[in-house]
């Protein structure tokens, strides 16, 4: 395959131009005193923000006009409803954190208690050696093939 830069038909005047360094203009605005003063401490323009309730623990019995959202017609939403809706991830409060970690510990326990119990009763070897009538001393090659025991040996 042939290089695609060296196929594209550019003129090569673009080698011997020098690049145009353009004027940097920067513009400041001043703060007048009166502008700096303005009284809006959550700076959201001025919106009156809920406090901040997760619609999970609403009632779900209640009258809603939107059923799913649980909320009613009109009713401002907080500015940080993609967390406190109901489409954001549920909180599990039905375990405690310290209910967790003892589960947890009871499964951990339980395993290791089933790996010992196994590693003590389980047999080293889970057959016995197989006999063969000669030692299968000419089926195997000869004087320098693979011993195999025999039933006298045994």
């Amino acid at each position: 395959m042939i290089y695609r830069p060296l196929i594209a038909a550019r003129p090569l005047s673009h080698l011997f131009l020098k690049p145009r360094i353009l004027p940097v203009r920067t513009q400041i605005r001043c703060l007048s005193e009166a502008e700096a003063d303005v009284e809006d401490p959550g700076m959201n323009g001025g919106y009156i923000n809920p406090p901040p309730e997760k619609r999970q623990f609403r009632d779900p019995y209640a009258d809603w006009w939107d059923k799913q959202e649980r909320r009613n017609f009109g009713e401002p939403v907080h500015e940080d409803h993609d967390i406190l809706g109901m489409m954001s991830p549920h909180e599990y409060t039905h375990v405690t954190p310290a209910k967790g970690f003892f589960l947890f510990g009871c499964f951990v326990t339980a395993v290791l208690g089933l790996c010992g119990v196994v590693r003590i009763y389980y047999p080293d070897r889970p057959t016995t050696p197989k006999l063969y009538p000669g030692g299968l001393d000419r089926e195997l090659g000869g004087k320098g093939a693979v011993w195999a025991p025999s039933d006298e040996e045994a």
